[in-house]
């Protein structure tokens, strides 16, 4: 991440006017903004896209903004359909509807971690914690927004929030349709329900090479990783892909090879690697390597952007200071009053500390609130940098559950209640960061449309109190028909912070495995390749990190032969219809696994899918590869599609 734009910045207060911001709508205007009608289609989405995410993020380890779907059909909804509807409207039902797909993210990226470690959350204990850490991130980010948004408007670019403006303002002219999203669930979900559901063809190819001592490859054909792999872009998803390839390709035939060796002795392999196959080898053993280097990688991103985060507690103590006391303030000036925000906080962390349901004493809380402020700041700015997909949760959260670890360990926190406590503070600490990133995206948002800002932030509120009653139902359902941890859904994030507050707590971490994963995400570095980017690769299963390059390579062939290097309105067209592919797919796996608890999806099965991936006979590999390239191909044809 470049520092440049901070570079010889003088430090002073947030100034209280910027000229060179103009709002769409200006602020001696009053049109009809936080509305019943903008409220319920917010926590319909919220809901909606909540789930998408949770599915998407367990399955994938990454998650995709739902700005600009939502705005899209928020526009579809309240001006196509109803005939009514402002843009300031739709502005809060796209801010309620994101707060989903964010608390989703801060959820399922650690909570699976207490079902792995068999610390069986309930879903109140789940639906407290998302309302906690959600409100935090929020209270705790609404002193930093005249500062970022505004006053600092020419430096901090907010890519998605910026974006998400954009798209409202053409919808409000006439420019922006929603027909993209809406086509995109529709094969997105048909395609998932014929595969999983009738199992008319399988949805992975794989070869394993047993003369390459057991090097594996494989791709999981379906439109998630194809939507998910188009928004990221080729740039990530090949370095994802090599990070896949030294697992797979290079690790586990080495791992297969050195097995009861002295070399391989001392890095902890035994000769039971010789009987397992490569997805066993890689979960046993490959897995803690790309935990070292995830932890690593994480660790140097946080280490460069320290800069950022001095800058941004500078600020924020700046914003604090001057505060908003000035009388008569333009509508787009009006936040939740400071009592509401400083009490708001207070409340939060005495209600973490004597709820019984958290479990967690004075030192705990104190921690969970520490690290939950730290990190706001540096997500709020960061989000403005480099946008809301770049910025390193995970790296902030492996930090922030590390140092709580070491400190309640050394404190006297051990065993399952040590691990719970630790996991506790980090899935605050997780949600808060997600929050407060998303919350800083749509205060930009806000700003230049001429929104005023108490609103979104009490829709953001609203929008996480009701993400957060659904969010303990969905991962229950989730892991009753897939087992979270499994190859159909890896939750990579979480295990990940389960191996690592485990490995703390009872100092039983496969130190060599995992200084072998951090050597990997230092030599990345020199190479200069983003490290954590490349780790993750290394950590997920290579149906994932290989699947996603190919909506990356699709991506890359639109781009230089469409646009030019430009992005509407053909890119906003294929964007959108990735979004619903990812959208489509997630919704019906999530339907299709309400069906697997009742036991109903016998029933639905027109033949009898095979055992494993495709690859048994030519038939298989025609069934799953014909319907995968025509739904590349029709994504092609979006792009292209002429006004």
């Amino acid at each position: 991440m470049s520092q440049s734009p901070l570079a010889g910045e003088q430090q002073h207060p947030p100034a209280k006017t910027t000229p060179d911001l103009v709002p769409y709508i200006s602020a001696d205007r009053t049109i009809p903004e936080f509305t019943v009608q903008a409220v319920v289609l917010g926590a319909v989405l919220s809901l909606t896209f909540g789930m998408v995410n949770a599915y998407l993020g367990l399955k994938v380890g990454l998650t995709v903004s739902a700005s600009i779907p939502s705005a899209v059909i928020s526009m579809t909804v309240l001006r196509g359909m109803l005939r009514r509807g402002t843009i300031l409207e739709n502005n809060i039902v796209h801010t309620i509807a994101s707060t989903g797909e964010s608390l989703a993210a801060g959820i399922i990226f650690t909570v699976p971690a207490l079902i792995f470690l068999d610390l069986n959350p309930s879903g109140f204990f789940i639906f407290l914690l998302g309302i906690t850490g959600g409100l935090l991130g929020i209270l705790m980010m609404i002193p930093l927004r005249h500062s970022l948004t505004v006053s600092e408007h020419h430096i901090l670019p907010f890519p998605e929030g910026t974006a998400c403006a954009k798209v409202l303002i053409a919808g409000d002219i006439g420019g922006a349709s929603a027909q993209p999203v809406f086509i995109g669930i529709g094969l997105g979900a048909v395609y998932q329900f014929v595969m999983k559901g009738l199992r008319l063809w399988q949805d992975t190819v794989v070869w394993s090479f047993t003369s390459l001592h057991k090097a594996t490859i494989g791709f999981e054909l379906t439109p998630i990783f194809l939507g998910v792999g188009y928004l990221i872009g080729l740039p990530i998803t090949r370095v994802m892909f090599m990070g896949g390839v030294v697992g797979w390709f290079v690790l586990i035939p080495l791992f297969d090879l050195l097995a009861g060796t002295p070399i391989g002795i001392a890095f902890g392999l035994g000769d039971d690697i010789h009987q397992l196959a490569a997805f066993p080898i890689w979960s046993k053993y490959v897995r803690y390597v790309g935990a070292g280097a995830v932890a690593a990688g994480g660790i140097i991103s946080l280490v460069r952007a320290l800069p950022a985060m001095r800058q941004s507690l500078q600020r924020a103590l700046q914003g604090l200071h001057a505060g908003h006391e000035q009388q008569h303030l333009p509508r787009t000036e009006h936040d939740l009053p400071g009592i509401v925000v400083v009490g708001g906080t207070v409340v939060l962390g005495i209600w973490l500390w004597l709820l019984p349901t958290f479990q967690l004493d004075l030192i705990a809380a104190l921690l969970a609130v520490g690290f939950a402020f730290i990190f706001v700041v540096v997500s709020a700015r960061m989000v403005g940098l480099v946008g809301s997909t770049s910025q390193p949760v995970s790296g902030m959260t492996i930090a922030a559950l590390l140092a709580t670890s070491v400190v309640l360990l050394a404190t006297g926190h051990t065993g399952t209640a040590g691990m719970g406590a630790a996991l506790t503070c980090g899935a605050v600490v997780c949600i808060a960061i997600a929050l407060s990133g998303d919350m800083s995206q749509d205060l930009k948002t806000g700003a230049l449309l001429g929104a005023t800002p108490r609103y979104l932030q009490m829709g953001e509120m609203l929008g996480v109190c009701v993400a957060a009653l659904r969010a303990g139902w969905i991962l229950f359902l989730l892991h009753q028909a897939y087992t979270l941890g499994s190859e159909t859904l890896p939750a990579p994030q979480a295990k990940l912070m389960a191996t690592l507050v485990q490995g703390v707590m009872n100092s039983e971490l496969p130190l060599a495995l995992m200084l072998l994963g951090g050597t990997f995400a230092l030599a990345a570095e020199a190479l200069r390749i983003p490290s954590l980017t490349f780790a993750l690769g290394l950590y997920l299963p290579v149906t994932t990190s290989a699947s996603l390059i190919l909506g990356g390579l699709v991506s890359w062939w639109i781009h230089p032969k469409v646009t030019g290097g430009t992005a509407p309105p053909h890119q906003e067209r294929a964007i959108l219809f990735a979004s619903g592919l990812i959208a489509g797919d997630a919704l019906m796996g999530i339907g299709i696994a309400g069906l697997v608890v009742s036991g109903l999806d016998q029933s639905l099965a027109v033949r009898t899918a095979g055992s494993g991936p495709a690859g048994s006979s030519p038939v298989e590999y025609i069934l799953t590869l014909v319907p995968f390239v025509a739904l590349a191909w029709g994504l092609v044809r979006m792009a292209r599609k002429p006004e």
